[in-house]
């Protein structure tokens, strides 16, 4: 059979989007994945059982992102250590004492999400690594852990002027373009009504304690002493470690310390070898993966000077750490390879050149434009769980469809919605690798997590579908923000208005 009817046509998207539904129906990622990227090299090679082997493990090879890997283990190297030190017991006692509610638990756990603002993939891990021995003690379920996590994690650095996600908008923007793709960038923060109504919402929650869905389920299960409500067999030998008993709340505050500042040094470095001739443009410019590779190595290195002189573990427990870590993080390593080999078997499909061809035939200059790039993006990015793929296809179409000052503004709008459609998408797609990096974080099933968030996540991404119809029509930036915000609360308080009224009808 001729594969190329199959390549750059509607097939490409029938992989990914299988792989999704069965995972929903299953509530099994890996044979689900498996089974799209399978179907996605028959499609690929027109059903050549040889061809399609072949070709599903170069695409595998060709797709891993080996320095992530390493950063995952590394990272998971640093988590053992913290809980074999006693650090994070430590801390979590400390913290009990000054963290005595489950609001302020999730407050805390917020603010440090915000505040590593660099890079999605440090964050997720590391404000889990934190926060979860604390939100724990207030008997807060790993699926909310992971939401509070996910919500802050790519929607704060799609709207982080220094971070590394800044880099990649800058990079899809001709270069002899009238304005930079830095001062674009800076210039779709407001209208990225996404990533900002995220935040509204979590704060929301967690000031009202407003919960639905399935996750009022996992909710009340924590406070019943059920923090998983399924899957907590996968976390069990973390659960069992017991740390140090010399542990004192520094050996977790301080590589923390080291594991942000060296991570931030790092990637102004690398700007700075890349030409670089600021700060904000190195950090736009940067190597982000071997930034955190080097952070993550110097974070180990110094733990080791940290607790061995002080005996608080032993060398050969050091050693051992890195296995554990390694183990502690197979689960999220395999999702990971999985889905980005997913997204390479969509790549060697052209879905990039399907979706092009949809919106250069669809989309006419009209104040619908930015919904519609907002729409296209969410599908795009939750068919292939990558932001920063959506990103390289659609902004260069969004840019190529503007000519002229007088067309910049919308022009702006429309970038952004991409940027916040492509966040969302990736934000609620199962396959998206900052999705199961959040569930590694908390240490959540990942089908718990996926299924929770996606049910806030639509609340928001409704609102947003709104907000850009007044984006398109006023090109005002704080009466769309204002409008979609307005429109949120309206919504989330007749929401929980109504759940109170079912909940005393009841009673």
């Amino acid at each position: 059979m001729d594969s190329s009817m199959f390549i750059g046509t509607w097939w490409a998207l029938v992989p990914p989007l299988l792989a999704i539904v069965l995972a929903f129906i299953t509530k099994e990622v890996y044979s689900s994945l498996f089974t799209g990227i399978l179907v996605g090299a028959f499609l690929y090679t027109g059903f050549s059982p040889w061809d399609s082997f072949v070709s599903f493990y170069e695409i595998l090879r060709e797709s891993m992102n080996l320095n992530i890997l390493i950063f995952d283990v590394l990272l998971g190297m640093i988590i053992v250590l913290m809980a074999k030190s006693g650090g994070s017991s430590a801390y979590g006692e400390w913290a009990g004492s000054k963290i005595k509610s489950k609001r302020s638990s999730l407050l805390a756990t917020t603010g440090l999400g915000m505040l590593i603002f660099v890079d999605d993939y440090f964050n997720c891990l590391t404000v889990g690594s934190v926060m979860r021995p604390i939100t724990d003690r207030h008997q807060v379920s790993r699926a909310k852990l992971a939401y509070i996590i996910d919500a802050t994690a790519a929607p704060v650095c799609i709207i982080a002027p220094i971070s590394s996600w800044a880099a990649a908008v800058n990079s899809y923007v001709p270069s002899d373009f009238e304005i930079t793709g830095f001062q674009i960038f800076l210039r779709t923060i407001p209208y990225n009504l996404y990533a900002i109504l995220t935040l509204v919402m979590v704060f929301y929650i967690i000031i009202t304690g407003f919960d639905f869905g399935l996750m009022k389920k996992h909710e009340i299960n924590a406070a019943n002493g059920d923090l998983f409500t399924s899957g907590a067999e996968e976390f069990e030998s973390v659960q069992e470690q017991s740390g140090s008993k010399k542990g004192q709340v520094k050996d977790l505050i301080l590589p923390v310390l080291v594991l942000i500042g060296s991570a931030m040094g790092a990637m102004i470095y690398t700007g700075y070898l890349g030409g670089a001739t600021d700060i904000i443009t190195a950090f736009s410019g940067c190597d982000a993966e071997t930034s955190l590779i080097f952070s993550t190595s110097i974070t180990i290195a110094f733990m080791l000077l940290l607790y061995l002189p002080r005996r608080v573990i032993t060398f050969k427990e050091f050693m051992e750490s890195f296995i554990e870590g390694f183990k502690m993080m197979i689960p999220a390593i395999a999702i990971l390879i999985f889905a980005w080999t997913l997204k390479g078997m969509g790549d060697a499909l052209e879905i990039g050149t399907f979706v092009g061809n949809l919106v250069g035939s669809n989309a006419t200059a009209s104040v619908m434009i930015p919904t519609i790039m907002f729409v296209i993006a969410i599908f795009l990015a939750f068919s292939t769980g990558t932001s920063w793929g959506t990103f390289a296809i659609l902004i260069p179409i969004v840019v190529s469809m503007y000519q002229g000052a007088d067309q910049l503004e919308m022009m702006i709008i429309s970038v952004a919605a991409v940027l916040a459609g492509a966040v969302c998408g990736d934000h609620i797609s199962p396959i998206s690798d900052t999705t199961v990096m959040s569930s590694a974080g908390a240490q959540s099933n990942h089908i718990n997590h996926v299924s929770t968030q996606m049910q806030y996540a639509v609340i928001v991404a409704v609102i947003c579908i709104f907000g850009y119809i007044v984006a398109g029509i006023v090109k005002i930036w704080w009466v769309a923000l204002g409008v979609s915000t307005l429109m949120l609360l309206i919504v989330l308080t007749v929401m929980k208005k109504k759940g109170e009224y079912n909940e005393s009808n009841k009673e």
